[in-house]
C-alpha cells in the first residue's frame, strides 16, 4: 500500500509529465502556427517569364514613317483585329500617302526584302519564289509585321488586275500557313493588293533581291509581283 510520502511525489511526477507533454503539445502548435504564417507571407515562387523576341527597331523607322506604318497597318487590320488585307483606295486614303510615298518606305528595305515574280496573267507560285518567301519569312530578326505587297502590270482591264493582285498576295499567304503550320501567321502578316491603279514599281527595285535572278528587270514584269519584307519598327 502507498504510503503517504509516496502519493504525494506520485502525484507531483503525473503532474509534471502532463505539464510537460502540455508544454511540448503547445510548443509544436505554436511552432505549426509560425511555419503557417511564415508559409502565408513568403513571396510566390518567382514565374517563368516567356521568351519573347524583341522587336528590332532600325534607322529608317523615324516617326513620320511610324505614323503612315500605324495607318496602313490598321487599315489592313494587323492592329485592331478585323480582315486582313486593303485595297488601293484604303491604302491611299487611310495612310494618306501616294504613289511616290508609299514606294519610298520600302526603298530603305532593300537588303530585307524581295520580290516575287509572276507570269502575266497568273497568281501561281514557281518553285524559286516558294524559296524565296520561305527565305523572307525565316529571316524575322525579332520583326513584328511582315509586308505582302502584291501588284499586277498594266496589261489587261483594271479591276481584274486588282483581282489578280489579290489572288497573287493570297498565294503568299497560303504557302506560308502550309508551309509552317503556324495559326498566328495571319495576325502577322499584312496583305495589300495593289493592282494597277497604286504604286507601281520603277527600276530601282530590280536592286532587291527576286524570286528570278536571272530574268530580264523591266517594269511590266516587276510588277507582276508580291513584294515582301519584315517591318523592324516598334509602334
Amino acid at each position: 500500500m502507498m504510503t503517504k510520502v509516496g502519493w504525494v511525489i506520485h502525484v507531483v511526477v503525473v503532474g509534471v509529465a502532463f505539464a510537460g507533454l502540455g508544454l511540448a503539445t503547445r510548443s509544436w502548435v505554436l511552432s505549426a502556427a509560425e511555419r503557417l504564417e511564415a508559409g502565408a507571407q513568403a513571396p510566390p515562387p518567382a514565374e517563368k517569364t516567356p521568351l519573347v523576341a524583341s522587336t528590332a527597331e532600325d534607322t529608317y523607322c523615324t516617326a513620320d514613317l511610324k505614323g503612315v506604318l500605324r495607318r496602313v497597318l490598321t487599315s489592313c487590320g494587323l492592329i485592331g483585329g478585323g480582315r486582313r488585307g486593303c485595297q488601293p483606295d484604303e491604302v491611299r486614303n487611310v495612310a494618306q500617302i501616294d504613289d511616290a510615298d508609299f514606294n519610298a518606305l520600302f526603298r530603305p528595305l532593300s537588303k530585307r526584302g524581295g520580290v516575287v515574280l509572276f507570269d502575266l496573267g497568273k497568281e501561281d507560285l514557281d518553285e524559286g519564289a516558294k524559296a524565296l518567301i520561305e527565305r523572307m519569312w525565316a529571316d524575322r530578326r525579332g520583326a513584328s509585321y511582315f509586308f505582302v505587297v502584291a501588284r499586277a502590270s498594266t496589261d489587261g482591264p483594271t479591276v481584274k488586275n486588282r483581282v489578280l493582285s489579290h489572288k497573287r498576295a493570297n498565294s503568299v499567304l497560303f504557302h506560308l500557313q502550309e508551309r509552317f503550320k503556324d495559326p498566328d501567321i495571319e495576325k502577322q502578316v499584312g496583305l495589300m493588293w495593289l493592282g494597277e491603279e497604286f504604286a507601281q514599281l520603277g527600276r530601282e527595285f530590280c536592286e532587291w533581291q527576286s524570286s528570278r535572278p536571272q530574268a530580264e528587270c523591266r517594269e511590266d514584269f516587276l510588277n507582276r509581283s508580291a513584294v515582301l519584307s519584315w517591318i523592324d519598327c516598334r509602334l
